[in-house]
């Protein structure tokens, strides 16, 4: 994929990446015995992405600081938008914050111990989410070898707040920033519905609520972008929304659908853009299938390679799941 954030980067980056909207989700979806210790009032926005350069399309990820009962801690928040579960999740994000200590350390090379890293999953799509969460889960032992192995294996398990298992009711009583209500919302339901302009009726003091913050007009903009980006309502439904929502919001939509035709950003290329995203979703699946059979096969012949990347999404997917358990490379790809 090239380097152009996809919409739904574009619309997580900004709407997450304030801290105080960040600290309403944190607030909203940490285990409370957590959050309490967690001093959200000092929480920082870090620079930087960690993660694997082929998934950046399919991955968005933030890191904050703040102190945690007194002590240096990050918070570490990956969005996935992909068009299924990551049965690997549970390992890339041990990949992901060991580079985060590694800049750590790499800092502070006198360090004698390291900082807490609490991971938090996102998941927005029309499936739940159905992988492990916990890296134990996804390592190759039967049951009773891993009780024998007991404490002795890694153990990792990520925080998930899987928006497809979230309701409406339950959206509208979580505890939120506006701007960060709305951003779950648009993830959860906007991705190609034609009635996003009708479904939205129903969020109209939110929308209004968005735009009277302050620097409130660009965090409006931003949702209408993406909302104009992937959404597949008709324009004039969508207008008629907005400008019932007011003179600053209608002018706000007309000028972000002009200046979005005018960058050819509409919507045949977001759904170009959306269909390249599902090429690049198959490639890398099947990248990563292929290092998998190697690393536990061994090296593989020209025509298992060539079938793996010929493979459907549904396919692989079905390859990746046999990995773990097969026995030969003949086992998974029968």
């Amino acid at each position: 994929m090239s380097g152009k954030a996809s919409p739904h980067d574009a619309v997580f980056r900004r709407m997450l990446g304030e801290p105080a909207n960040a600290a309403s989700q944190l607030q909203a979806v940490l285990p409370p015995e957590l959050a309490d210790k967690l001093d959200l009032r000092r929480l920082n926005r870090v620079a930087g992405s960690f993660v694997d350069a082929e998934l950046r399309w399919r991955h968005t990820d933030l890191l904050f600081t703040a102190p945690l009962a007194g002590r240096d801690a990050f918070i570490y928040v990956l969005v996935e938008h992909q068009s299924s579960t990551d049965e690997l999740m549970s390992f890339r994000m041990l990949r992901y914050m060991v580079r985060i200590w590694d800049r750590y350390l790499a800092e502070r090379p006198k360090a004698q111990r390291l900082p807490v890293v609490i991971p938090l999953v996102v998941h927005h799509n029309r499936r739940p989410w159905d992988a492990p969460t916990e890296l134990a889960d996804v390592l190759d032992l039967d049951p009773d070898t891993a009780k024998s192995a007991g404490e002795h294996l890694p153990r990792l398990r990520f925080m998930l707040d899987d928006l497809t298992m979230v309701d409406e009711a339950a959206l509208r009583a979580r505890p939120v920033t506006p701007p960060v209500r709305m951003t779950l919302l648009l993830l959860k339901i906007a991705s190609g519905n034609a009635n996003l302009a009708e479904d939205l009726q129903n969020w109209a003091d939110d929308l209004r609520a968005v735009l009277r913050r302050p620097d409130g007009t660009k965090d409006f903009v931003t949702l209408l972008t993406y909302i104009e980006r992937v959404g597949e309502a008709p324009v004039e439904q969508l207008h008629h929304l907005f400008a019932g929502l007011g003179p600053a919001a209608e002018e706000a939509f007309v000028t972000t659908a002009e200046q979005l035709e005018a960058r050819g950003e509409a919507r045949g290329e977001a759904r170009g853009e959306a269909r390249g995203e599902a090429r690049g979703e198959a490639r890398g699946r099947a990248e990563a299938l292929a290092q998998f059979l190697s690393l536990k096969f061994g090296p593989l012949p020209p025509t298992a390679l060539d079938r793996v990347h010929a493979a459907t999404i549904d396919q692989l997917e079905t390859w990746t799941s046999r990995v773990l358990t097969a026995d030969n490379l003949e086992e998974v790809l029968r």
